[in-house]
């Protein structure tokens, strides 16, 4: 990459506080959970042994990053990934560290 194409410095910024979100073993697990599939916090608190209160907490830090999005349906709220490139980036690196780790 030249100095022409340089990525713009709001990019780079953007770029920090989307991995600072990713940077979160909590958010890790709901990414894992929603790899293929929406579920609502019930479910994602159930699956993690943690409370709807602290699951609703992590997924308004994920929504607001655009990391999940919601919908809802009655009074319940779904939850799934924003888009594929947030399930490829996980998946990527999840490779990634099976990788570095079969080195060792």
């Amino acid at each position: 990459m030249n100095a022409e194409q340089q990525i713009e410095k709001n990019i780079i910024d953007s770029t920090s506080e989307f991995f600072k979100i990713l940077a979160d073993n909590t958010r890790l697990h709901i990414i894992n959970l929603l790899l293929d599939r929406e579920m609502f916090v019930n479910d994602i608190a159930n699956a993690l042994n943690m409370t709807n209160s602290s699951i609703s907490h992590q997924l308004k830090k994920m929504k607001d990053n655009d990391v999940v999005k919601s919908r809802k349906d009655g009074k319940e709220v779904y939850y799934s990934l924003n888009d594929d490139h947030v399930k490829s980036i996980f998946l990527t690196t999840i490779d990634h560290i099976k990788h570095s780790q079969e080195g060792k």
